[in-house]
């Protein structure tokens, strides 16, 4: 009888959940990890109709072990045609995230809190 040699654990895939989204605020919670793989759905949830009506916008991402620069580019994408009057705040991101995040480009149009 073989024995397999343990595998690493496979990291969880990303996922993107609108909690609320009313005329005044939108709370999106990010978990997993968002790779390229992700990224059609995650460009799909953020075209949500309810989004574009949104004064503020908060990201929630303490749940988010990664997020690669691929979807970094599609949120920095979706958070730029947000309406002007559009607050954009990211909460609990990990260091590897907020790292990514700025070079992708975010924190030039989102206040990070960690």
């Amino acid at each position: 009888m073989a024995v397999e040699p343990d595998q690493p654990a496979r990291p969880q895939a990303g996922s993107v959940r609108i909690v609320e989204a009313d005329g005044r605020n939108a709370v999106l919670v990010f978990s997993g990890v968002l790779d390229t793989h992700a990224l059609p759905e995650l460009e799909e949830r953020l075209l949500d109709p309810r989004l574009r009506q949104a004064g503020t916008w908060v990201l929630e991402m303490s749940g988010l072990e990664r997020i690669d620069l691929a979807c970094a580019y599609g949120l920095l994408r979706a958070v730029t045609v947000a309406p002007e009057s559009a607050g954009i705040t990211v909460r609990g991101a990990r260091r590897g995230v907020v790292r990514t995040l700025r070079h992708a480009g975010v924190d030039t149009v989102a206040t990070i809190e960690t």
